[in-house]
């Protein structure tokens, strides 16, 4: 009779993610899959058989810590250039807005980004997210916005789908064309707006290449009619909404965005306690970047009890960029969210799988449970707490992605 598991992996300590609280323990656990499904999760003791009858391939995770794959929900992942010079500048005082003003800020990688081949940005980009695949991430978000004309966008998000075909890492598109005004828009934002939703926008839903359509909805980017007329045009080619909403000043985003039932509202420094009721009445994500945070020195944290107090999920994200959180650990990530922002481990770990998960509009994925995909994590760990703690190193032993065994030895 045939296995009826291509891989049963044994002697785990499993963090499930089950319930809507805790970590799910399994102490003496089991995780098996086939068919790149999980199709058990759960004490070891319970298994339906011999080990060597039920399963094709049986393994052994030695003791150690079992979870699910880390899913990094918001990353600006794929551009050209870097943007060390600024780092510079922002160390010698000037501020975000002062540096964008001069030139600088997103239209200089704009300009890298534009001028490099599709080869190119993937030659660039694909080592970033090889080592947010051997940090533990099994999934990853990837946005435009550092094109901001239409042939630039569709190159970013054509790379964004061959990192995912290449490495077979999941991967989700956003379109972020409402990122910044271009220079051939200077003074014209309701004109480049208008250019989004009538032209960019339709050319990139015509080749399937968005899973969602974002904006920077801020002074220094985008008002909220501006960003609800993104919106509005996301709605009409059936594309679900995510927001930069709150990071420097309160406009109202998150709030509006909730309201058009957005994925995510992401940063969240600036929101108020109405926002967070209105994010929580509509399911809305609240994605927190706390690199961004760091790197930009700010002070103004998230009111994290207030999305607390309402029931808003909290997820954890790299914001991965070149100019405001050149970040490419989301165990760091989870560390900082917890040392800048106070989250608990259980809470940064819910924040980088299941929570993550729905701010992608997935649900087929961040928990150990039968039906999910089998990306599943063994780490040199034994407690979960140990995710957020460690600042660096510990990396994983084993990643799976769909069941696949993945060679996490750094390419030369």
């Amino acid at each position: 009779m045939p296995a009826r598991w291509d891989t049963l992996l044994t002697d785990a300590r499993l963090a499930t993610l089950a319930g809507d609280t805790g970590y799910g323990l399994v102490e003496d656990g089991a995780v098996a899959w086939k068919d790149g499904l999980i199709t058990y999760a759960g004490p070891a003791s319970d298994l339906p058989g011999a080990r060597a009858e039920i399963a094709g391939t049986v393994e052994s995770a030695h003791g150690a810590l079992v979870t699910p794959g880390l899913v990094d929900c918001h990353t600006h992942l794929v551009f050209a250039g870097d943007r060390a010079r600024e780092f510079e500048m922002r160390l010698q005082g000037a501020s975000y807005e002062a540096i964008a003003k001069a030139g600088g800020g997103i239209l200089s990688t704009v300009r890298a980004t534009r001028a490099a081949s599709e080869d190119a940005l993937l030659a660039a980009s694909l080592p970033r997210a090889q080592a947010l695949l051997r940090d533990g991430v099994t999934t990853l978000e990837i946005k435009s916005g550092y094109g901001l004309d239409t042939a630039t966008e569709i190159r970013m998000l054509r790379v964004a789908r061959r990192i995912g075909a290449e490495l077979g890492v999941g991967v989700r598109t956003t379109f972020l064309g409402a990122h910044a005004l271009p220079p051939e828009f200077a003074g014209r934002a309701d004109d480049y707006i208008d250019h989004v939703c009538r032209d960019m926008l339709p050319a990139v839903a015509a080749e399937g290449l968005a899973d969602a359509v974002d904006a920077f909805c801020e002074g220094i980017g985008f008002s909220l009619e501006q960003t609800r007329h993104v919106f509005d045009a996301a709605r009409a080619h059936g594309l679900p909404v995510k927001l930069h909403a709150e990071q420097l000043s309160l406009l109202g985003g998150a709030a509006m965005a909730a309201g058009h039932g957005a994925l995510s509202a992401d940063h969240l420094e600036w929101i108020t306690d109405g926002c967070a009721r209105a994010m929580a009445a509509a399911g809305t994500v609240a994605v927190l970047l706390p690199g961004a945070f760091v790197c930009l020195r700010e002070t103004k944290l998230p009111p994290i009890d207030s999305l607390r107090a309402h029931g808003v999920p909290l997820a954890v994200a790299t914001d991965c960029n070149p100019g405001t959180s050149p970040l490419l650990s989301l165990r760091v990530a989870m560390a900082l969210a917890c040392s800048q922002f106070r989250l608990t481990p259980e809470e940064a770990l819910r924040g980088t799988t299941v929570n993550a998960a729905h701010a992608l509009g997935l649900r087929d994925r961040g928990r150990l449970a039968v039906g999910q995909r089998a990306d599943i994590v063994v780490w040199n760990a034994d407690e979960p707490a140990e995710l957020s703690y460690w600042l660096s190193g510990r990396p994983p032993r084993h990643v799976y992605l769909g069941g696949r065994a993945v060679d996490l030895a750094p390419s030369d």
